[in-house]
């Protein structure tokens, strides 16, 4: 018998398509979100089949879709997984957003108060006041050092010269113990305060470069270089968690020497004249302060003579800054533009 209707050929054809037809599931977020806001998570099939359910997590934490608004997290990388129930079957999906700052952050002028002799040929990486004395800390291969200097006049009061092999970073003191940073060695060096003589050492983990230290008495708080910010126990110093500092539009790299002052992270950027405030639980930025007019001040050029020194006087209320190769300390207030 020959059938010649051609409409059983094109109904065959759609059972056999629909037969063969594949899964072709995808997890849809947008790239980016703003905290605050409602996230809508999806998951499709992109050949139309039936999903029979999903499960949604975020950062391993099974969340809701339907009204799931952020809030209180921490800012930057996230990881969004799905888990697809389908004709019997089951897939996991996974997917990455950012998470964005609420608000823009608030700009800041500055006011200088005093200035302060500095030694131009010190490549300053970091700079503390304690006591009235400041102690900074130089980079460099084989002009690293840590210094006590005397805070009216700049003279250097005691100096510890490091191994040409360590170009030094940041530092930071706390329970009588300064905690000083090398680069890509991977290793920090613990001074007792008064003799300034090497007492301990400690190596990095997942950050794999030290640039800038701070503390706010319960962890050591440390920059790599990258958006991240690193908090370390006191006790064994080693990386317990981080943040990602975000913008409500991007992220601020080359984060590099830190202060800790009234609940906030102030933050130097590299090769730039600005510094950053930022909320230490979620990593937003919420002020920018741009001294760009001190390194002209100072009669400094280029982007390796930058501002890179902050110091914070709790008990006074006051802030220092100083840069590369710089001839003097400020003391600056800021105010809001």
């Amino acid at each position: 018998m020959t059938i010649r209707n051609p409409l059983f050929f094109f109904f065959l054809t759609l059972f056999v398509s629909a037969c063969g037809n594949k899964y072709k599931l995808e997890l849809q977020a947008p790239k980016t979100i703003q905290v605050n806001k409602a996230l809508s998570l999806k998951v499709v099939d992109k050949n139309r089949n039936p999903i029979d359910s999903v499960q949604f997590f975020l950062n391993g934490k099974r969340v809701v879709p339907e009204n799931l608004t952020i809030a209180n997290e921490k800012l930057g990388k996230q990881a969004i997984t799905a888990n697809v129930f389908y004709d019997g079957k089951t897939k996991l999906l996974t997917n990455t957003i950012y998470f964005l700052a609420a608000n823009p952050p608030v700009i800041y002028n500055y006011e200088v108060i005093n200035e302060y002799p500095h030694d131009a040929t010190a490549f300053t990486q970091g700079l503390e006041i304690h006591n009235e004395f400041f102690y900074e800390s130089t980079g460099n291969y084989g002009k690293s050092s840590l210094r006590k200097v005397k805070m009216q006049t700049g003279e250097i009061l005691q100096r510890v010269n490091l191994d040409k092999k360590y170009f030094a970073e940041g530092i930071t003191i706390l329970n009588n113990k300064i905690y000083q940073l090398t680069w890509k060695e991977e290793i920090g060096f613990v001074y007792d305060l008064e003799t300034m003589k090497v007492i301990d050492t400690f190596r990095y983990g997942q950050s794999r470069e030290g640039w800038g230290l701070t503390h706010n008495d319960k962890f050591l708080i440390k920059s790599d270089g990258t958006e991240s910010i690193w908090f370390l126990d006191t006790g064994n110093l080693k990386e317990v968690t981080k943040i990602e500092a975000y913008t409500d539009k991007r992220k601020a790299e080359k984060l590099n020497e830190l202060e800790f002052i009234k609940g906030k992270i102030y933050a130097n950027i590299w090769q730039q004249n600005a510094i950053l405030i930022i909320d230490p639980v979620t990593g937003a930025i919420e002020g920018i302060a741009n001294l760009k007019g001190l390194q002209d001040k100072v009669g400094q050029q280029g982007d390796d003579n930058v501002l890179n020194g902050i110091a914070y006087d709790q008990a006074a209320d006051r802030l220092f800054v100083t840069g590369k190769n710089w001839k003097k300390v400020y003391e600056i207030k800021l105010t809001e533009k």
